[in-house]
């Protein structure tokens, strides 16, 4: 219910029916909906995607989403500004600007 937030959940619950995908997409329980037989070559660009990236920014990014969910909006967004800070001070950020300017593909190092 967490997701799909307690209106839709219960509903879900009460009458026990299916839903479609576009009506999963609609309430949250999945972001996209993609054509019916697509599904491995569109899972496949979205793990290459997410591969391409810093695995310690991933991480990072990661581990702050969780830790703001449950804070005061002031508090989250302090939180996020230091993270960010911090993360921008890293090696794989300053690679990132330089593999960006550079036009080249970055070489993470995961610090």
């Amino acid at each position: 219910s967490r997701k799909v937030g307690q209106n839709n959940a219960m509903e879900m619950l009460l009458t026990g029916e299916f839903i479609d995908a576009a009506r999963a997409r609609e309430i949250g329980l999945v972001t996209r909906v993609v054509e019916a037989g697509s599904q491995d070559e569109v899972v496949a660009a979205l793990a290459a995607r997410i591969a391409s990236k810093s695995l310690m920014t991933l991480k990072t990014g990661k581990q702050a989403f969780y830790q703001q969910a449950d804070m005061p909006l002031a508090d989250a967004y302090a939180h996020t500004v230091e993270v960010m800070i911090g993360n921008m001070l890293k090696h794989d950020a300053k690679e990132g600007v330089a593999a960006f300017l550079e036009k080249r593909e970055p070489r993470w190092r995961d610090e």
